[in-house]
């Protein structure tokens, strides 16, 4: 096929694409209203050690490294019953349970980064900001006691008052992708449907394939044709003693 034909394929049938696409962003901006908007909160906890050395504090890459690795190990005690039971009796007003705390809550760090990020995911950000908040607060508190050092210190909480913007809605981008599937789904059932049609639309698509020339060609005839073509009507008139025919157009 030429580009030609490809353009007359898609023009002949771009009512179908449209529909289609039109369909596809109103779904997703459906979608987008009927989602609950889930918000995130994040608090930063840093891992360090120092030592002393005549009364200064002095940093040792050793030191640093340990702390890099026990990160691992942290990530695990602050999703532990140890930890979470405590926020529970601690925070009663957060209404959660230990259970539904570990499920929240996430944590990550960078590679040989001695930052913590916890973040929790609530459907209103200040219940958000508040569960990561205590987390965060009552392991700095604990882990001495648990680990037998104190290395653990909240680098930066998440602030309660901030218009956050929901993390799981993007009303721009979810019709922006919806737009791009659904032209692409469009125009490809446009040529499915174009190559299940095995019947000829013109003249030259049989001169194509079968290779001879059209000798005729049946026009097709509309209503107006065919009432226009009917014989006209003619009457008689008398004139004197001789009559003569008129036609009626």
């Amino acid at each position: 096929m030429e580009l030609k034909e490809y353009l007359n394929i898609i023009r002949k049938r771009l009512w179908l694409i449209a529909a289609i696409v039109i369909v596809a962003c109103l779904g997703a901006g459906l979608k987008t209203f009927m989602t609950t908007p889930l918000y995130n909160a994040e608090a930063k906890l840093i891992v360090n050690q120092t030592y002393d050395r005549q009364g200064t504090a002095m940093l040792d890459y050793s030191l640093i490294q340990t702390n890099v690795m026990v990160i691992s190990s942290y990530t695990e005690v602050i999703k532990s019953s140890a930890i979470l039971d405590k926020v529970v009796a601690a925070y009663p007003d957060l209404g959660l349970t230990s259970q539904q705390l570990a499920s929240m809550i996430s944590v990550s760090s960078a590679n040989d980064s001695q930052v913590m990020n916890l973040s929790v995911q609530d459907t209103s950000y200040e219940q958000a900001a508040k569960t990561v908040n205590a987390v965060a607060k009552i392991f700095e508190r604990q882990i001495p006691s648990i680990m037998n050092v104190d290395n653990v210190t909240i680098l930066s909480e998440a602030p309660l008052e901030v218009n956050a913007a929901p993390i799981n809605i993007n009303l721009v981008m979810s019709i922006l992708i919806s737009f791009v599937v659904g032209l692409m789904l469009a125009v490809g059932l446009v040529f499915l449907l174009e190559y299940l049609d095995d019947t000829y639309k013109s003249e030259a698509e049989l001169e194509r394939e079968l290779g001879l020339p059209v000798l005729a060609v049946i026009a097709r005839i509309k209503k107006d044709d065919v009432k226009s073509s009917q014989p006209s009507i003619t009457t008689q008139q008398q004139v004197g003693e001789s009559s003569y025919a008129t036609i009626n157009q």
